[in-house]
């Protein structure tokens, strides 16, 4: 299942997803995986969530994030929830190929793994493929 969190930049929106996330290894019975470019997250998550740093992996575009995500829940059964925290960042910024790329992670992820993504956009300016996931 896939949950969006659509704002302009500055909006909140990582800032919500934290609060989810410390919310959420609280709470979980599983392992909180949390996905980001660059590594500004390290000290406002809990130290329960694995934090990764998609710039260490040199992942670049939805291809090779859906990869990662892939390899990710392949290595271990008991993630139960994703957050990636923007998503346009690692997919330079083109809306048009976010459908195409939730769509693969919605597919993966199934029932069974909550995926929180931060989209740094206007609601009014995706398209509707991606609106289903709002």
């Amino acid at each position: 299942m896939i949950k969006l969190i659509i704002g302009t930049k500055g909006s909140g929106k990582t800032k919500a997803m934290i609060d989810m996330i410390n919310d959420n290894v609280k709470t979980t019975k599983g392992n909180v995986v949390v996905v980001e470019k660059g590594m500004k997250l390290t000290y406002d998550i809990a130290p329960a969530a694995r934090l990764i740093d998609l710039d260490e992996y040199k992942i670049s575009g939805g291809k090779m994030l859906y990869g990662f995500i892939a390899g990710l829940l392949a290595s271990n059964y008991d993630i139960t929830d994703i957050y990636v925290d923007g998503i346009l960042k690692v997919m330079d910024h083109s809306l048009n190929k976010l459908g195409v790329v939730l769509d693969e992670i919605a597919a993966i992820t199934g029932d069974s793994v909550n995926a929180v993504i931060t989209v740094s956009a206007n609601e009014a300016d995706l398209p509707s493929d991606v609106k289903k996931y709002l």
